[in-house]
């Protein structure tokens, strides 16, 4: 493998804050960035969108987008006709696994980015799960990533010809102010992103959990967040 090839860099792109960050921060390791959205069919498909608009103003190498129908099998409110909690305290986002986690999707993108990265002969994948998220849903938690790595080692040619591949959660510790900070001082398009569960129109709602960690991260940080939202 030649020092190019080794250099990509698949990025889990969603259009949101932290995976627009993630890319950025990849770009500041060094590597050639090749973007993978997945389109699954989700209530927010905004995103989709947006994340287009990312992987163009980071001057990506490539973005692709992936359809997954996860609304077939639904179970959550961001795939299926249930209600996206709105107005939830701190305390009650503290509270067990929410509805608005979709069951196996983070298994099922980081498959996806695996199998891309083994075509690409990326070596790294480049992925956003943070410590706000990690309580809540257990597809973001260090145990689920590292165990995803032993895996995919175990499971692909890649890996069968030693060739590792890397899953790297550089805001896994990280607060989302934290998040707001780094983004800003690597001149991330954070103006593009979108983060809200249950947007109005092309609107973020600014009620969802997402909203209001969002909106927390940015008031901790002392910045003003860029994008409008239908309830501020």
């Amino acid at each position: 493998m030649n020092e190019h090839t080794r250099q990509r860099a698949v990025i889990l792109a969603s259009g949101g804050l932290d995976s627009t960050v993630v890319a950025a921060v990849a770009q500041r390791d060094g590597y050639e960035i090749y973007l993978l959205t997945l389109a699954y069919r989700q209530r927010h498909a905004i995103e989709i969108e947006r994340a287009a608009q990312v992987a163009s103003a980071l001057g990506a190498r490539q973005h692709r987008v992936i359809e997954v129908d996860l609304r077939a099998i639904g179970g959550s409110a961001l795939t299926d006709d249930l209600p996206v909690p709105k107005k939830r305290t701190e305390q009650d986002r503290g509270q067990g696994i929410p509805i608005t986690y979709v069951p196996g999707r983070n298994l099922i993108f980081l498959s996806l980015a695996a199998a891309h990265a083994e075509v690409l002969g990326a070596s790294v994948i480049y992925f956003g799960a943070n410590v706000v998220d990690y309580s809540g849903y257990p597809d973001c938690r260090p145990e689920f990533l590292r165990a995803f790595e032993t895996v995919v080692q175990a499971g692909t040619k890649a890996g069968a010809e030693g060739r590792r591949i890397e899953v790297r959660t550089p805001l896994l510790s990280l607060t989302k102010a934290d998040i707001v900070r780094l983004g800003l001082t690597l001149n991330a398009p954070i103006h593009l992103t979108h983060s809200c569960y249950d947007p109005v129109g092309a609107v973020a709602c600014g009620l969802c959990d997402s909203c209001l960690i969002r909106k927390q991260g940015f008031a901790d940080a002392g910045v003003e967040d860029p994008i409008p939202y239908a309830v501020s």
